[in-house]
């Protein structure tokens, strides 16, 4: 096994990493995985452990893809989330220890549209290890303002009629990857495809009981643009992409200004960043702070979202019961 290293920025960190991979190569150790069960959920807490049963291993770049692909793989591939529950996806910074568990993978799923800003340089250090990108079909919405302007908004995974396409680029991935499991893919994806149809029905009906002046998504990430078009809901938020530098003074100004003219009587953040700012425009406008929205990351499994079903049906209460 044998991984190539970048002479960039940061190469001390890759060269670690190449290290990492060479002694593991050189001592023979055991490919590790994480138990694939979709009723254990276990979403990469750092520990591995052994492939005895001969599955592929399938690695997504985060835990919302990894619910979505062990829906359709069910007990037939071994899947895990190379970040763990609560990481910021954005501007994560791989570990020498994840460019060992990519290189064990079959296959990696990551997003696209610019969520893996690190997900260039991670690939180019991985030999022979292929990649899907489950947005692929879908028409981006572009962000409109800040240094992304003119990029793809990342979270097409929001709006539950891009939840499908991902799934059908999940079926389709599997396939090609197992093909002597693929009545299962099959069936799986038409029954979850089933369930997200069910979801979007549902939460199109308990939205659009919102009166004309609490249609409003108050957050601190832009990341409900496909939700809020979807259901007719108008977006305000402090950044548009998740960033190492946030919460500008003008930014924070203007959502006050926003959510003062519009009598905007709540607001809210994500679980995977500060809401200090969002605490702070508060304030100031004299709206109350709803609560936090869950985008980049489900919970613990005994927790409120250990599913992406669970998550838009969660945020989909947290904001109604917002404006109660």
């Amino acid at each position: 096994m044998r991984v190539i290293a970048q002479q960039e920025s940061k190469a001390g960190k890759w060269q670690i990493a190449v290290g990492v991979l060479l002694l593991l190569w050189l001592s023979g150790c055991s490919q590790p995985v994480v138990n694939g069960s979709s009723s254990q959920q276990s979403f990469n807490q750092g520990e591995q452990s052994q492939n005895t049963e001969g599955k592929k291993v399938v690695l997504t770049t985060f835990t919302v893809l990894a619910d979505m692909v062990r829906n359709v793989a069910g007990d037939k591939v071994n899947v895990e989330s190379l970040t763990k529950i609560g990481a910021e996806i954005h501007g994560y910074e791989p570990t020498p220890s994840d460019l060992v568990r990519a290189q064990q993978a079959d296959l990696i799923m990551d997003n696209g549209f610019g969520l893996e800003r690190w997900a260039k340089k991670f690939y180019s250090n991985l030999k022979d290890i292929p990649h899907v990108t489950l947005s692929k079909g879908i028409d981006p919405i572009l962000i409109s303002e800040d240094a992304y302007a003119g990029k793809p908004n990342p979270h097409a995974w929001m709006s539950p009629q891009n939840a499908l396409v991902y799934v059908e680029n999940i079926r389709q991935a599997l396939v090609e990857l197992d093909p002597k499991h693929a009545p299962t893919y099959n069936a799986n994806a038409k029954v979850y495809s089933s369930k997200i149809q069910n979801l979007d029905q549902k939460l199109r009906q308990e939205i659009s009981a919102l009166p004309s002046n609490q249609r409003y998504m108050v957050t601190c990430e832009g990341a409900f643009s496909y939700l809020t078009q979807d259901y007719a809901l108008k977006e305000v938020y402090i950044w548009a992409v998740n960033s190492e530098r946030q919460a500008t003074p003008k930014q924070v100004e203007k959502v006050i200004n926003t959510v003062k003219t519009n009598n905007i009587p709540v607001i809210f953040c994500e679980s995977t960043v500060s809401n200090k700012a969002q605490k702070e425009v508060a304030k100031a406008s004299g709206a109350k702070f709803g609560g936090v929205f869950y985008v980049d990351s489900l919970s613990q499994t005994d927790g409120p979202v250990p599913s992406y079903l669970d998550l838009m049906e969660y945020n989909t209460k947290t904001l109604i019961k917002g404006f109660k």
